[in-house]
C-alpha cells in the first residue's frame, strides 16, 4: 500500500497522503523562521563565507561594489509629483534610503540642492523596525496625499500608511488617515476621501496565489470592516484590483480580476455598477487616450472580419466598449524582427519603445484630423537600450534614459510636440569601457530556431577557449533582457579578466508575445534549449570552453540555472543559482507559487506534472553524476519565492555527497538585499565565486 501511496505522490494524484510528506526527506527545511532552520541556515552560511572570501581579491570587489553603489555622482533619477521631482537615494550615510525632491531647475544643476521628504533610516531607528522603503502612491492629479509602502527586511507584503505631501509628514490621527497593516495589499485613490482596497480581511479574503481576491470602496474616517465591497474573485485567481485610468479631465474606474498570470477580465465601474468589458482575456490594457481605450494583444483576434495580430496595439472608443459593441482599429502592429517593449501616452502624443532584434528605438504617434496617425523617431542611437518613464496624462514633458553595455546611462528631458531631447544628466565612465567591445551572434537551438545573445568582451581577446565567461539568462513572463551597463560587472567582471554574456531566450519578450508563449507549460524545454545552444556556440567559436563557463540567473532564471546543470552537467563550471524555484512538484503550493501555474502548469494535474517533473531540478538530482559546484544564494525575507527551493536542494545535494555553496540573507526579500552593505557583499561572493571556479 505503501509503495502505492509513493506512486501516487510522484504522479500528482495524492498529495495528502502521509507517504507524500515521507517521499520528501527536507520538507522541515520549508518552515522558514524555525529554530533548527535557522541553525541550519547560518552554519551554511559560514561554510560558504569562509571559503568564498578566502579569494584573496574579495577585499577589492567589495571595495568597488561599495565605491559604485555610494557613489554620489551616479544618476539620481527622479519622477515628477506635481512641481517637484522626487528621488530615492541611498548612500553610506543612508543606508537604507531617503526619499526626496527637488525641481527641475535645481535638478539640471550639477549639484541640486534636495528637501528632504523621508528618511527611512531615522524612521527604522525612531520606530525599531527595520523597515525597507517599497514606494510612493500619490493622488494623481491633485498631488496632495501619497500612500507610503513600507516592509519588514524587504518582503512583497508592506504596511502602507498616508503622507502628505504639504506638510511632508504622515497623516495625523486626528485627519483619519487611511492605514493598512503588513499584508499583500492594493490601495488605490477614487479621490481623497474614496480608495479602492484590496488586502486580507481575514478568512477566504486572499487567492490561492496569497493575493487580494476582493477587491472595496473604502471610505475615509470608517473602518475597513465597513468598506462596501465591489467585486468579489474567484479563489483560484491570481489576484484582483481595482484601479482609476485618467484621459484629460476624464476618468475610467476599473476592476481587474486576473484569472492568471496572463489572462483576465476587466470591468468598468460607474455609478455603483460592474460593466465587463468585452475584451480578449489574454489582451493587456496599456492606456486610455482622447476617448480611446488601447489594449496590447497577445494572440490574434478576429473581430468583425477583420485580422488583428498577435502582438499589436488596437483601441476602440471607451463608450462603444462599455455598450459591448467595440470597433478596434490598429495604432500600431509588430514586424518579423521589430516588437513593441513599451507604450507610454503624453498629454498629445503615444510613445511606443520598440525592439528590433533586441535594439531600442522610440517612435512618436500623433493623430491628425482626418484620424491617420503620423509617427516619427526620436534622435537616440539605434544600438543601446532606450527606457521612457516619468510619463503623465498632464504634459508632454518626460524622461528618457539611453545606455549600452559599454556607455553609461545618459538622462534626456524630452518634448513629445517638439521632438527635442535635452540630455540632464549623464554618468561617469566606472570602468575602462574602451578597452571592451559588444558583438550580438545568433546561436541555432535544437529546434532550428535562431536565438540572439550579446557578448561583452576585451578588443584582444585570444580564441583559444580558456577565457572565464559569465552566462546571464531569464527566458520567463515575457521579460526582456536587454543591453544595460553595469559598473559592478565592468569592475569586477571585465576588467578581472572575464567575458560577458547575455542570453535572449525563448520565454522572454524580445520578440513580442510569440517569443513567450513558444516556451510555456509543455515547451518549457525550447528556453533550456536555447540556453544551452548559446553555450554551445560560445564553446564553438573559442570564446571559452565548459572549463571556463560558469552561468548565472535569479528567480526564473534560478530555475533555469538548476535546469541547466542538471539536464547538462558537463557544460559548466560553475553555477549561480539565485532567489530560485527548484522544486517544481511544491511551487505552486509555496508563496506566491500559484499564480506562475499558467507559465509552467499544475503539478497538482498528473499530466502536467509528466512534463513539469522533466524541468524540475529538485527531482532530477542523480547521484554518482559530477555537477560543477553550484553557488546557491536566497533571502528568509523572500516572501514570493519559497527559501525553501534553495535550502532543500543544497541539503538534498549534501545528502548525495554533492559538494555545493549556500548563502541566504536574512534580509532583503526576493531582491536579495535591503541595503548597500548588503548588496556590494552579496555581489562580491558571487563574482569571487565565480573567479574561484573558472580563472
Amino acid at each position: 500500500m505503501r509503495n502505492q501511496l509513493l506512486s501516487l505522490c510522484v504522479l500528482g494524484a495524492v498529495t495528502a497522503a502521509p507517504a507524500c510528506a515521507e517521499e520528501d526527506n527536507y520538507l522541515w527545511l520549508e518552515d522558514v523562521e524555525g529554530k533548527k532552520q535557522m541553525e541550519w541556515v547560518k552554519q551554511q552560511n559560514a561554510i560558504s563565507a569562509k571559503e568564498i572570501k578566502a579569494y584573496e581579491g574579495f577585499d577589492g570587489l567589495v571595495s568597488n561594489s561599495l565605491a559604485i553603489l555610494n557613489d554620489k555622482e551616479r544618476i539620481p533619477y527622479a519622477s515628477r509629483i506635481g512641481d517637484y521631482l522626487y528621488n530615492f537615494w541611498k548612500d553610506e550615510n543612508h543606508v537604507r534610503g531617503i526619499y526626496r525632491r527637488t525641481t527641475m531647475e535645481e535638478y539640471q544643476k550639477a549639484s541640486p540642492k534636495w528637501q528632504t521628504v523621508l528618511d527611512i533610516d531615522k524612521l527604522g531607528k525612531d520606530e525599531g523596525v527595520n523597515w525597507v522603503y517599497k514606494g510612493f502612491n500619490c493622488r494623481y492629479p491633485e498631488n496632495d496625499r501619497c500612500f507610503v509602502s513600507l516592509s519588514r527586511g524587504g518582503a512583497d507584503a508592506t504596511e502602507v500608511r498616508e503622507f502628505d505631501l504639504n506638510t511632508l509628514e504622515f497623516v495625523a490621527e486626528a485627519k483619519q488617515p487611511f492605514f493598512l497593516p503588513e499584508a499583500k495589499s492594493n490601495l488605490s485613490w477614487i479621490d481623497k476621501n474614496n480608495v479602492f482596497v484590496g488586502t486580507d480581511f481575514g478568512d477566504n479574503s486572499m487567492t490561492d496565489s496569497g493575493y487580494p481576491k476582493i477587491v472595496k470602496q473604502w471610505q475615509r474616517g470608517t473602518p475597513l470592516s465597513s468598506a462596501r465591497t465591489v467585486f468579489s474573485g474567484a479563489q483560484s485567481s491570481v489576484a484582483v484590483s481595482g484601479y482609476v485610468l485618467f484621459d484629460g479631465d476624464n476618468s475610467l474606474e476599473i476592476v481587474t480580476e486576473s484569472l492568471t498570470f496572463y489572462t483576465a477580465d476587466h470591468y468598468v465601474y460607474r455609478d455603483g455598477k460592474l460593466t465587463q468589458l468585452p475584451l480578449p482575456q489574454d489582451a493587456d490594457i496599456k492606456g486610455f487616450f482622447n476617448g480611446q481605450l488601447y489594449v496590447e494583444l497577445k494572440s490574434d483576434l478576429q473581430h468583425k472580419g477583420k485580422q488583428f495580430k498577435q502582438g499589436s496595439i488596437i483601441y476602440t472608443p471607451i463608450e462603444q466598449l462599455i455598450a459591448q459593441q467595440p470597433t478596434f482599429t490598429t495604432l500600431v502592429e509588430p514586424s518579423a524582427t521589430a516588437s513593441i517593449s513599451q507604450v507610454s501616452f503624453t498629454k498629445s502624443a503615444i510613445l511606443v519603445t520598440w525592439l528590433d532584434n533586441v535594439k531600442g528605438k522610440l517612435i512618436r504617434y500623433t493623430q491628425a484630423k482626418d484620424d491617420q496617425w503620423k509617427s516619427m523617431q526620436a534622435p537616440f542611437d539605434a544600438n543601446g537600450t532606450i527606457s521612457v518613464f516619468d510619463v503623465e496624462r498632464d504634459s508632454d514633458e518626460f524622461f528618457v534614459n539611453f545606455t549600452s553595455f559599454l556607455e553609461p546611462s545618459s538622462l534626456y528631458s524630452f518634448n513629445a510636440v517638439t521632438m527635442k531631447a535635452d540630455k540632464v544628466k549623464g554618468m561617469k565612465q566606472q570602468f575602462a569601457a574602451d578597452k571592451f567591445e559588444t558583438k550580438q551572434y545568433f546561436a541555432t537551438s535544437k529546434d532550428g530556431t535562431k536565438v540572439p545573445y550579446f557578448v561583452v568582451m576585451a578588443k584582444d581577446l585570444k580564441l583559444d577557449g580558456s577565457n572565464p565567461t559569465l552566462l546571464y539568462g531569464y527566458g520567463g513572463f515575457e521579460v526582456s533582457l536587454r543591453p544595460f551597463y553595469s559598473a559592478t560587472i565592468g569592475k569586477n567582471w571585465l576588467e578581472q579578466g572575464g567575458v560577458y554574456v547575455l542570453a535572449n531566450i525563448r520565454g522572454g519578450g524580445e520578440y513580442g508575445p510569440a517569443w513567450h508563449q513558444a516556451a510555456l507549460k509543455q515547451n518549457r524545454h525550447k528556453a533550456y534549449e536555447d540556453f544551452e545552444a548559446i553555450a554551445e556556440d560560445l564553446i564553438a567559436k573559442k570564446i571559452t570552453s565548459s572549463e571556463h563557463l560558469g552561468i548565472q540567473g535569479g528567480s526564473n532564471g534560478g530555475l533555469l540555472m538548476g535546469a541547466a546543470f542538471t539536464r547538462r552537467p558537463e557544460l559548466y563550471n560553475a553555477v549561480v543559482c539565485q532567489v530560485p524555484l527548484l522544486d517544481m512538484k511544491r511551487y505552486s503550493q509555496l508563496l506566491a507559487g500559484a499564480s506562475w501555474m499558467g507559465e509552467y502548469g499544475n503539478p497538482e494535474v498528473p499530466a502536467q506534472w509528466e512534463y513539469i517533473k522533466t524541468f524540475s531540478p529538485y527531482h532530477n538530482l542523480k547521484a554518482n553524476t559530477a555537477y560543477p559546484k553550484v553557488f546557491f544564494t536566497t533571502s528568509t525575507r523572500d516572501d514570493r519565492v519559497h527559501p525553501g527551493h534553495a535550502r532543500k536542494m543544497v541539503a538534498k545535494m549534501e545528502g548525495m555527497g554533492i559538494d555545493v555553496l549556500y548563502y541566504e540573507n536574512i534580509e532583503g526579500g526576493h531582491a536579495g538585499a535591503a541595503d548597500n552593505n548588503q548588496a556590494a557583499e552579496l555581489s562580491s561572493m558571487v563574482y569571487a565565486y565565480l573567479m574561484q571556479q573558472l580563472k
